[in-house]
């Protein structure tokens, strides 16, 4: 028959007891009763098979395996009293590893970010994945996923909204040099339109607003892409029309690299949330790190917010 392990409070009788040289004083100083002190070291030598005191009707003495599994003890609880300060300093201070999937177009916006966050938490280290397909966060091991447009339903995850998009329709300086001037939604049956496919395999229309209201318009692309990066650059290089998100288009307007087109027929588009598996307390780590996204969106909301004269 297998025999129990020992636990924690026997061991800890048992170093009272040859700390004190006495079951008496060792269970004055536990608060119990003498018998219970007994009752612990009989538990841990049976267990152990070999005896641990020499007992007189004057005083107790460590057997020479005694003094062996003293020292072994000692340095065990010592070992444990180290690993809870340890992870108690965790528990303060973001430390270690926190693993985020974000979408591609829209996470490469935040990468600049992380040298900050880096700063201001050197002890955190990122891994990210930057990817268009959704990802199972409890299943794949994520800490945070970042999701554009709507949420599944699902119980297991703490929801956290991050941003809101708007959806506008964006073209290169040379591609728009070249081609009939667009002044009109009725302009874009006439050029070429780079469309994205997203997860569910099926072509994103785009949303514009003709001054009445919101309509869909699928146009006949010469282009499909599944990346959203990928369609960034489709446009950049002049291959055709995009819809993309304000956000993922902003710093190449800056940069003159894209032309907004049609401004006024933009529209409101997803909002971005950031999804965190739950069943446990969220680590200083990841809350650290979901902070900085939601304060990393807010900043390039004011940056890009008209300025008052």
């Amino acid at each position: 028959m297998k025999k129990n392990a020992p636990s924690i409070q026997d061991i800890q009788a048992f170093i009272a007891v040859a700390q004190y040289a006495s079951f008496t004083r060792a269970a004055e100083f536990f608060g119990t009763g003498k018998a219970g002190m007994g009752k612990a070291v009989q538990r841990l030598e049976e267990h152990l098979g070999t005896r641990l005191f020499q007992r007189t009707t004057r005083a107790v003495h460590l057997t020479e395996d005694g003094e062996t599994y003293l020292a072994a003890s000692q340095a065990a609880l010592e070992g444990l009293k180290e690993a809870e300060q340890a992870l108690a300093a965790r528990s303060a201070e973001p430390i270690g590893r926190v693993r985020i999937d974000l979408p591609a177009g829209f996470g490469r916006l935040l990468i600049p970010s992380f040298a900050s966050l880096r700063k201001k938490h050197p002890k955190v280290t990122l891994d990210v994945a930057l990817t268009d397909r959704f990802s199972d966060a409890v299943a794949e091991g994520w800490d945070i996923v970042v999701r554009i447009g709507d949420l599944p339903v699902d119980s297991e995850m703490t929801v956290r909204k991050l941003c809101n998009l708007q959806l506008g329709l964006y073209a290169s300086p040379g591609y728009l040099a070249r081609r009939s001037p667009i002044t009109s939604v009725a302009d874009l049956a006439s050029h070429d339109a780079v469309v994205f496919r997203g997860p569910s395999g099926k072509q994103r229309p785009w949303k514009l607003y003709d001054g009445i209201q919101v309509r869909e318009l699928s146009p006949s692309p010469v282009m499909v892409l599944a990346d959203g990066q990928a369609l960034v650059d489709a446009s950049i290089n002049g291959i055709g029309i995009s819809q993309i998100y304000d956000r993922v288009a902003r710093p190449h307007v800056d940069a003159g690299r894209l032309v907004h087109i049609l401004a006024s027929a933009d529209v409101q588009g997803p909002p971005v949330h950031a999804l965190i598996p739950v069943g446990h307390r969220m680590s200083a780590k990841t809350r650290a790190v979901l902070n900085h996204l939601a304060a990393a969106m807010k900043e390039q909301e004011d940056e890009a917010a008209p300025k008052k004269k």
